[in-house]
């Protein structure tokens, strides 16, 4: 014991072994990529930062020192744990904007405990170098420079620092690029690892306190249009906008954003425009609605619903920022990546383009609804910029009419107790409801599905699989029981039923969701792919093939509902229109009607024996860069506010 106490090890070198340990730990756990050229700047920087460190650990008094040598260990171990837990549960990566636009971590704790002990292992290793630095807290040193042997790292992190950006110039021109990363665009997913966790949040952790507005390239998109062109010709979904004047108006962030739509074609009208004009709708956001919770057995209203109506056969639900990600993607057409669903949640954009707002113009009375707590991700505040006036959930009166000290509530009881308010309308209503039934956790401790355990308990799955199987079976009765009150009341033929999920159950983890899969998904995209219910029940199935997403919903229901709105100015594009198909995930990666892009491999898949365009993808990533950037700015710069 007294040869090892012996042994000192300068701290220069404990950071820079730990912080390497670190990094190569992630990409293990998380199944990245070790070696690539990016390497080089990921070195470099570890190099760079492990300098600085040592530097401010020995600015002070000795025992400041340490204190501030275990700070430096915790936080670094900190972040590394947070993207390794967060992607474990989740399925996507921690940002620092997830702070401002999610209440999960306090109203789900219980979920999250049982969560974060499930990764207990990962989680100790992750912290292996902080705990060993206090056990051999000895054999650390750390003792205070005089003020001129401190002057020395100055010139030496200085070249470092010069090495590592001549290192971004590595494969400069790549799409997502480590140069791209540090200096045009946000995307946390690739950047963990391009440029490093500790960097990746360093980075986002300044860009969220200082602000950054990403690059936008002006990209002629006609080279995505691989759709079936229209035997007709029809007008554009666009409005009469003076895009010319607003340029000459305006500079900066807002000068390039008035002439990337200006450049933008939009999305033309088609044989559906007005298909359900003054008809009724009822929109739903259905927790964690998946299609493997699709039976016609165990689900025969789901199964209805999606095989019949509009039968969308490649849509996706990509899960960005969890629940509140999917809601706004399905209520604003825009892509939900990170860095800015804060100024969302506050309620404080304009949105004159609002679902509410827009029904609410041609006529209608409008509702929304949500089995939950009605403050939960400040729900009452953007739902209000959207022009729902009359929101209703847990907390401010729906308790009155269901049982919401269960968890979770029930979507059968919010159907039974709010259907009489708009079924008798004096004019067509639109009504919005946001479902909780099937979240997770899956278990038998969940209340929806120890209440349809009997009706899964044939099923050879796991227990997991079976609890979420159990709980979307609660929103099939939900759905049963709204037809046929609207059958009832004589207004089902009249009505419109809309639904897309928010997420893929990601509560279960990709091996408990391919027990229940047609098909062995992938954990990236297919894992996402789902159903998007649009149905009447006097209209005959009609099969839609081409690719779409949550942010495509809004455009299709407005073109489909004969709404006025310039579909340049929103990301999704209706996907009964010939306009290309295209679903956008929050890595970047995407898929298209020619095939699926993997960001993070840099790989691309092919459908069938389709012929590619000449560069395709590379065009393609800066169209759907481009997309990602628009919506930040459209929402940072509450950019709509100048339109209308």
């Amino acid at each position: 014991m007294e040869k090892i106490n012996n042994y000192k090890i300068p701290v220069f070198w404990y950071y820079l072994i730990s912080l390497s340990y670190g990094e190569l730990l992630f990409k293990v756990i998380t199944h990245n990529k070790i070696f690539t050229l990016t390497i080089f700047n990921n070195i470099l920087f570890l190099i760079f930062l492990s300098l600085t460190l040592t530097l401010i650990t020995k600015l002070f008094k000795n025992n400041i020192n340490r204190f501030v040598f275990y700070l430096f260990m915790f936080i670094f171990s900190l972040f590394i744990g947070v993207e390794v837990v967060v992607h474990n549960i989740f399925g996507f990566y921690f940002d620092f904007s997830l702070l401002g636009a999610t209440d999960q971590v306090l109203s789900f704790s219980k979920d999250l405990i049982k969560l974060v002990s499930a990764n207990i292992f990962y989680l100790l290793i992750i912290f292996l170098p902080f705990i060993l630095s206090i056990i051999f807290r000895k054999n650390i040193l750390i003792k205070k420079n005089s003020f001129k042997k401190n002057l020395l790292y100055l010139p030496l992190m200085l070249v470092i620092y010069l090495l590592f950006l001549l290192s971004l110039n590595i494969q400069k021109d790549d799409d997502y690029s480590a140069y791209k990363l540090f200096f045009n665009t946000s995307n946390v997913a690739i950047s963990l690892n391009k440029l490093g966790v500790i960097h990746t949040m360093l980075i986002d952790l300044n860009r969220s306190i200082f602000g950054f507005s990403p690059k936008v390239l002006i990209v002629e998109e006609a080279i995505g249009e691989e759709g079936e062109m229209p035997t007709k010709t029809y007008a554009f979904n666009n409005l009469d906008i003076d895009f010319a004047s607003l340029i000459d108006q305006s500079s900066g962030d807002l000068k390039s954003m008035h002439e990337y739509f200006n450049n933008e074609s939009g999305s033309e009208q088609n044989e559906y425009t007005g298909y359900f004009k003054n008809k009724n709708l009822i929109l739903f956001m259905a927790e964690s609605f998946n299609e493997v919770a699709v039976s016609k057995d165990r689900t025969p209203t789901l199964y209805k619903l999606v095989n019949g109506g509009f039968h969308f056969n490649n849509f996706y639900t990509p899960t960005i920022s969890s629940t509140i990600g999917g809601e706004f993607q399905e209520l604003t057409g825009l892509v939900a990546a990170s860095g800015f669903l804060t100024p969302w949640k506050n309620g404080n954009n304009s949105f004159p383009f609002g679902i509410a707002h827009m029904f609410q113009e041609a006529g209608y009375n409008t509702y929304a609804y949500h089995d939950h707590t009605y403050t939960f991700q400040s729900r009452h505040n953007y739902l209000k910029a959207l022009g729902f006036n009359n929101y209703l959930g847990c907390r401010n009166g729906l308790e009155k009419l269901i049982n919401c000290n269960i968890w979770p509530e029930s979507d059968v009881e919010m159907i039974n107790a709010t259907v009489s308010d708009f079924i008798n309308s004096d004019k067509p209503f639109f009504s919005y409801y946001v479902t909780v039934s099937g979240h997770g956790d899956y278990s038998w401790g969940n209340a929806m599905s120890k209440k349809h355990r009997s009706e899964v308990e044939d099923l050879d799955v796991s227990e997991n699989a079976k609890a979420y199987l159990a709980s979307q079976i609660e929103l099939d009765k939900a759905l049963e029981t709204l037809i046929n009150k609207l059958a009832e009341a004589n207004v089902l033929d009249d009505t419109v039923i809309a639904l897309v999920g928010d997420h893929y159950p990601y509560f279960l983890t990709p091996e408990e969701v391919n027990e229940i899969a047609s098909y062995k998904k992938d954990s990236v995209i297919e894992i996402n792919h789902s159903n998007f219910i649009l149905w009447n029940n006097k209209m005959d199935t009609i099969e839609v093939d081409k690719v779409g997403s949550q942010i495509d919903v809004l455009p299709t229901i407005y073109n489909i509902f004969n709404l006025p709105y310039d579909s340049r100015l929103i990301i999704g594009k209706d996907i009964l229109s010939s306009h290309y198909g295209l679903a956008i995930f929050g890595n970047g990666s995407w898929v298209s009607d020619y095939g699926s892009y993997f960001a993070n491999t840099n790989t691309f898949v092919k459908k069938d024996d389709l012929e590619i365009p000449e560069d395709y993808v590379k065009k393609m990533n800066k169209i759907v860069n481009n997309k990602i950037n628009m919506s930040k700015l459209i929402i940072t710069k509450d950019y709509y506010k100048y339109i209308k």
